[in-house]
């Protein structure tokens, strides 16, 4: 399966929706479980949530729950919060190459959010 940036965007803006940020589980429109399951997993494995991973050997691919955001969560999603900027980015990467890590589309979108605070 492969990594969705508009999904992890999807759930990040979801958990922090809650009004406790706790996330027992996710359910997103035009995603099956297994992809939010999945994107969860990743999520949990690059630090930017806290969960449980559920994955065992009838998994049909790895998948956990998220239960919060954590602080690194929290940055992304500062950075990609704004639709127009997300755009942005998004475009951005595809004209490079089509795909970029997290951190890598965190730094660009950062580096978008300072133009725009410093207005240049």
């Amino acid at each position: 399966m492969k990594r969705d940036p508009e999904l992890i965007r999807k759930m990040l803006l979801a958990v922090e929706a809650l009004p406790k940020g706790f996330a027992p589980k996710l359910d997103l429109e035009g995603h099956t479980p297994e992809q939010v399951g999945y994107h969860a997993y990743l999520l949990i494995e690059a630090g930017y949530a806290k969960g449980a991973i559920l994955t065992h050997m009838a998994s049909p691919s790895p998948e956990a729950r998220i239960t919060s955001l954590t602080w690194k969560g929290h940055d992304f999603l500062e950075a990609a919060r704004d639709p127009g900027r997300w755009e942005q980015a998004m475009k951005i990467v595809k004209e490079k190459g089509g795909g970029a890590t997290l951190d890598v589309l965190k730094d660009l979108l950062v580096s978008l959010m300072t133009k725009a605070m410093l207005g240049s």
